[in-house]
């Protein structure tokens, strides 16, 4: 009988070795769903605790889903080769949050079966939801290292699914926010912050600090439209209302300054980057450019 694999625990590297970045990943993940679990059992949820943990757990999921699309260009802008250690975690952190939000949705229906399938099929807001569970899941499942091997080239393909995954999951989370949609709008801001920085790759302009700050300015402006629209659409409410009420600053922080914020995250770690660049190459002799020989030298020679 063939031995069975040993167990890895999820805050060693694959020599084995205690890794404090997935170590501090792993901690981090298991966070929100403690600190839930705590406020369930301390009454601290509200008159509705099922309801709270329900919409905890599926925004969490949505949060941890956008970290796991940032690692690959934080690891770029940063030149921090190492995050791509902990993307599987994030991403089964991912389908561990949309698990327990579904087993809550089906607690919060009383665990009748037949209720939730009928809820899944005809709310549209759940059905997408359920439809980027079920991409969640196949993800999940073809992450192992067995599964990339038997895949071979259809891998990356299949993966490349998480970014339809994200986007319905995102209109899941607006439609299920129905009134506010602030949270919502700020998430879709950090998604498309990540799919522009994806763009500015495949059409090969340069990264560099300047690039990266017209991104942020970009996607602000365009968060703040994406607001406007869904409340004129939503609600009936004037878009230059919208638009204006970004402009009522400080007294009201609007989701689009919050997205300008995140964004010029992107600069800073770019900018300091490149300045410790070039300190090494200055203090390193070894990536100094060699310097000519003297005249004095090529005569000896």
């Amino acid at each position: 009988m063939p031995a069975l694999p040993a167990f890895s625990a999820p805050w060693r590297d694959r020599a084995g070795r205690l890794s404090g970045l997935k170590l501090s990943v792993f901690l981090f993940a298991l966070a929100p769903g403690l600190w839930l679990a705590g406020a369930y059992a301390g009454d601290a949820l509200g008159a509705k605790p099922i309801t709270a943990l329900l919409h905890g757990t599926g925004e969490w999921a949505v949060r941890f889903l956008l970290l796991s699309l940032a690692v690959t260009p934080l690891r770029r802008i940063a030149n921090f080769p190492k995050l791509i250690l902990v993307r599987r975690m994030l991403g089964l952190t991912v389908l561990a949050y949309a698990l327990i939000h579904l087993a809550l949705y089906v607690v919060d229906q009383n665990f009748v079966l037949t209720k939730v399938v009928s809820e899944i099929v005809t709310r549209f807001y759940l059905t997408i939801g359920f439809v980027a569970l079920f991409g969640l899941v196949v993800l999940g499942v073809t992450s192992t290292d067995g599964m990339i091997r038997r895949l071979g080239k259809a891998w990356p393909r299949l993966h490349k699914a998480v970014y339809t995954i994200a986007v319905l999951g995102l209109v899941h989370y607006f439609l299920q926010a129905k009134i506010d949609v602030s949270d919502p709008v700020f998430w879709t801001g950090g998604f498309l912050l990540l799919m522009g920085w994806r763009a500015l790759q495949r059409l090969r302009w340069p990264i560099n600090p300047l690039t990266l700050l017209g991104l942020a300015v970009a996607v602000a402006l365009v968060t703040a439209g994406l607001e406007a629209a869904w409340y004129g659409f939503a609600s009936g409410i004037p878009a230059e209302r919208v638009l204006q009420a970004n402009l009522a600053f400080p007294s009201m922080i609007r989701p689009a300054w919050w997205v300008l914020a995140l964004g010029l995250i992107l600069p800073a770690v770019n900018a300091a980057r490149l300045a410790w660049d070039r300190s090494n190459t200055r203090t390193d002799p070894k990536t100094r450019p060699a310097q000519p020989r003297s005249r004095q030298a090529m005569a000896a020679r």
